[in-house]
């Protein structure tokens, strides 16, 4: 495994990020738990085994479950050799404090600590920008956790670019900590819609850590056209598109079909699968440091991506796959993400 430098950090994290949200995760209108005690240890087992040690969860995910196994896997290794982040914002404690007031913020901080079984985070991210708090406020709250090395370094999840621009230009004035990680939504198809974001990111040095990378299994290429429509597909068994009503709204475009289409093209040249040269797409960015969070649901899946590591794609099928976006008069293709 060649590990790499997350952007400021200091930290030497795998190329790729081993996400968690899957874990405990119940399906409101199926039932389906996607990733239970038993897989995820299994997961997290087959990961560390290969060289992962970058792994991101939040206070939430599974109700908290997805710390509290993760933290039942440390407790058998050395915390020093993993890299975790976590997230806040969504209350584990009250329903009157999902937000990012001091009080919320030191409270979810102190519940992951605690499911976790350690007494730092490597990375924190604010899971969504609150704009009923003065981020002033949220900053200062996470200023007081790094001082008391509760919190390492400080991340932005979900936020629009004025206001990642905001958080950092609030952080300097009041000599608080500033974001160091980001990790919006963003993969081979859907990029115009965090350019800007993307452009702070790489002027302010910001590591990038894509959340859906494979945009939800879309990009893998398990997916095929259905008939005349943009958003009808062939969807195998017990894959997301079944059991997850957003999928189609928010994966499945015309733009997205085109970047597939070019993806597969790149992966047929380079010996490789569509989820590898997607993935490889992302770690090849030019203007920031791009470790993709993948949430692998089987070891098999965990091992194909991380096979994306070894792939080599040249610039030129680089930039054909950032161009299969774009029609023949130079127009986006229609998106509904």
């Amino acid at each position: 495994m060649h590990y790499r430098r997350l952007g400021t950090t200091g930290l030497q994290v795998s190329p790729i990020c081993l996400g968690t949200w899957r874990f405990g995760k119940e399906h409101e209108d199926s039932g389906v738990v996607e990733t239970d005690r038993e897989d995820a240890h299994e997961l997290l087992d087959a990961f560390a085994e290969r060289g992962g040690n970058f792994i991101d969860t939040a206070n939430g995910y599974g109700g908290g479950d997805s710390e509290r196994w993760i933290g039942e896997w440390l407790e058998d290794r050395d915390r020093e050799d993993y890299v975790i982040a976590s997230k806040c914002f969504w209350s584990t404690v009250s329903r009157f404090q999902e937000n990012l007031s001091k009080k919320n913020v030191r409270a979810e901080v102190e519940g992951s600590l605690d499911r976790l079984g350690t007494d730092y985070l490597d990375v924190l991210y604010l899971h969504r920008f609150d704009d009923d708090t003065p981020i002033e406020q949220t900053l200062r709250a996470v200023d007081d956790l790094v001082s008391e090395g509760k919190v390492h370094n400080v991340g932005l999840s979900t936020a629009d670019a004025w206001k990642l621009t905001k958080g950092l230009w609030k952080a300097d004035v009041n000599n608080y900590e500033a974001f160091t990680v980001t990790q919006p939504l963003f993969h081979a198809a859907y990029y115009e819609d965090v350019a800007e974001y993307l452009d702070v990111c790489a002027d302010q040095n910001l590591a990038v850590c894509p959340y859906s990378p494979l945009a939800g299994g879309f990009l893998t290429g398990k997916y095929e056209r259905a008939g005349d429509g943009t958003y009808e597909l062939d969807a195998p068994e017990d894959t997301r598109a079944q059991f997850d009503d957003r999928f189609l709204d928010f994966y499945v475009s015309e733009r997205g079909w085109h970047v597939l289409d070019e993806v597969r093209a790149v992966a047929e040249e380079v010996d490789a699968s569509p989820a590898q040269v997607a993935l490889r797409w992302l770690m090849d960015q030019p203007d920031f440091d791009c470790v993709p969070i993948v949430g692998a649901r089987t070891v098999d899946q965990l091992d194909e991506n991380l096979g994306a590591i070894d792939v080599t794609i040249s610039d030129d099928q680089f930039d054909r796959i950032f161009e299969a976006r774009y029609d023949d008069d130079g127009s986006l293709y229609r998106t509904n993400a």
